[in-house]
Parts: structure tokens; sequence; C-alpha cells
């Protein structure tokens, strides 16, 4: 019993050197350092706003090159995706029998030319001698009828033969304008019926000047008309044009084009801006974002983008306030600017202070010391 006693006390005089060395050691204990984070301040600046609609990309002159006549396509002058000149030979179509045309249609101009000739002499002679009454007076009518039918067969065939020659210039397929071309659609040794129905053989864009389409909300209209006066405003000059990966070079249209009516099943306005096509990047066909502006912010406060989070109340931030802890702070933001830069519509004031880096390590309430950067 007494050995018992003896080991409960050593063991109590063990803990209580134990815990006065705890003691010790917590009094003796570094505090917890606290950590530096960048802020910024909100900027201030005169902005111009935009609201962003999507569009799409057409040349400004295209055209279909089609064959008008039957026959064998016998040569192509060009290759698909190159760039060919107004009036360019880019295909020739077998032609014997266009030119066999021509050959008759001319023979049939001579003939009725020499008939006109002797009408008109008989009808000269018949004349004279009506004065003498050595013919009837009806015979002098038949031959004037026969030297107006001569003359009326002459425009006929006229006619014949300026289309045999049109027919026969079918033959050689020329480009109607100039511009970037596809490849054909028939091959060589393929035979072509044109004549009935023009059968397309490829087709030209011109991609100097670019076009954008697009259409906005009628209250949208409303407003560019209200506050703005309309696409003769300076504001609807060099509207930014985005694409869905970045290109070399950086675009803008001018403001062409505005329907005359509004589409009254959708409630919008077609607008068309031109684009200055720079190395033949842009393409028919191509879907762009149209950044339109519509009005000016005098005291926008804009933001790094980066330094906003999302959650699911929505966009936040963390500002350190005077006492140097973080605050949890929600927003309403705006578009984006000059691509690092965003609006902030509600939830900053100009003099606040904003986390901008390392959003992961701080929370809500925890002390700092912020460093103002830029």
């Amino acid at each position: 019993m007494k050995n018992i006693n003896l080991y409960l006390m050593l063991s109590a005089g063990c803990l209580m050197i134990s815990a006065a060395s705890c003691r010790k050691s917590d009094k003796n204990a570094p505090k917890e350092e606290i950590p530096e984070v960048a802020v910024a301040a909100p900027i201030v600046d005169s902005i111009v706003l935009h609201k962003t609609y999507p569009g799409l990309l057409g040349a400004s002159d295209k055209a279909s090159v089609v064959c008008r006549v039957n026959g064998t396509l016998l040569s192509k002058s060009y290759e698909g995706g190159s760039y060919v000149n107004k009036g360019q030979v880019l295909f020739t179509i077998e032609s014997t029998k266009y030119r066999d045309a021509v050959n008759q249609a001319q023979a049939a101009l001579a003939t009725a030319k020499s008939q006109y000739d002797y009408a008109s002499r008989n009808y000269e002679a018949l004349s004279e001698a009506l004065k003498s009454d050595a013919v009837s007076q009806i015979e002098v009518i038949q031959a004037k009828s026969s030297m107006e039918q001569a003359a009326a067969s002459i425009k006929n065939a006229e006619a014949a033969l300026s289309q045999a020659n049109l027919n026969l210039s079918y033959c050689q397929i020329k480009a109607p304008i100039s511009g970037y071309i596809t490849s054909s659609i028939p091959n060589i040794g393929e035979y072509i019926s044109g004549e009935g129905s023009p059968v397309t053989m490829c087709n030209i864009y011109d991609n100097a000047k670019m076009t954008a389409v697009f259409t906005i909300e009628d209250s949208q209209y409303e407003e560019m008309i209200g506050q703005n006066g309309g696409m003769s405003h300076s504001l609807y000059r060099n509207v930014p044009i985005k694409f869905t990966q970045p290109l070399p070079h950086s675009y803008t249209a001018d403001l062409t084009y505005e329907s005359p009516t509004i589409n009254s099943s959708t409630g919008t306005l077609q607008l068309k801006g031109s684009i200055t096509n720079i190395d033949n990047e842009l393409k028919d066909g191509m879907y762009i974002t149209i950044e339109l502006p519509y009005g000016v912010d005098p005291k926008a406060i804009l933001i790094k983008d980066a330094s906003i989070g999302t959650d699911q109340l929505g966009k936040y931030v963390y500002v350190v306030n005077d006492s140097n802890k973080v605050v949890y702070t929600p927003i309403k933001i705006g578009e984006l600017y000059q691509d690092t830069l965003r609006v902030v519509n509600e939830g900053l004031k100009p003099g606040d202070r904003y986390v901008t880096q390392a959003l992961l390590t701080v929370r809500n309430g925890m002390e700092v010391k912020p460093t103002l950067t830029k």
C-alpha cells in the first residue's frame, strides 16, 4: 500500500513539473507573424461604355461564277484559294456548237441584207414606173411591203448573230469581280449543261473590305437615338470587334447601315459596319463579337479583373479596412475595360483598398499588412 501511495505522489509531481515547463514554453513562443498582402485603390476614370452583340462577317462583294452553255469542260486556269482579277479567263468550254451557230447567223444576216438590197431597188424602180402609169398602184405597195419585210429580216438576223456571239463568249468563263476564288465544282472533262439553268462553277470573294452584320434590341436603338443622335455620332466610328481567339491584328468597324424597319417578330434592328481586312485575315462567314458603344461614364470605378472572386452568391472582392482587417465584399460588375480592368457598378468606393493577389490565402476577418501597389 505504501508503494502505491509513493507511486501516485511521484506521478503527480511529474505532472506539475511538466505543466510548469509548458507554461514557460508558451510564454517564450514567438507571436504569429501578420502576412503582407498586396492591395490597390480603384481607378476612377471616364470611359466609353459598351454592350456586346454576336455578329457575322461577310465579304463586301462576292459573286458566283456560272456556266451558261452546254459542253465539255476543257480547261481550268487558276488554283483554288488564289487571287483572280476581274475579266480573267477561268474556264474554257468546248465551243464547236456555238461557233457553228455564229457562222450560221452571219450567213443568215448576209442573206437578209441581200434580200433587202433587191427589195429596195425593186421598190424604187416600181415607184418611178408608177409615175408613167407603167405599173399599177398595187404592185408598188407590194414592193414596199417586201422591202420592209427584208429590213425586218435584217434586224432578226442581227439579233440572232448577237445571241450566237454571246453564247460563244460564254464558252470562255471569266471572273466577274476581283477577289479570292474557291475550288471548282466540276472537273476537267465533265459535260456541263448550263443552257437550261446556269451551273455554278465556283465563287469569288472580294475580302478587301468586310461587312459586320448584327442585330440590336429596339430599346438599344432608341437609346442610340435619344442619347447620341444615331449612327452619325463619333461613338459609332471605330467600334471594337472581337473574335473567339485573338488575331495578329485588332479590328474596328465603322457603322454604315441601319435597317429601315424594326423586325416586329423579334423586336430587333439590323446594323452593318465596314471593316478594313488587314493581310486578308478575315474571311466570309466568321463569327464575331461587336462591342457597341452606348454612352460615357465620367466617373467609372475600375479594378483589376483578376482580383475578383466568384462564389454561390456572385462576385466579390476582399477589402482591407482601416483596422487592416480583411472584409469580404460583394460587388456588382460591368464590362471588361482594356482587357485587364473591370467596371464595378456597386460595392466599392474610390478610396477603398482591395486585395489584388493571393486571394486564396486570405479570409474574412484576417489581420494583414497591406502593401499598396498600382
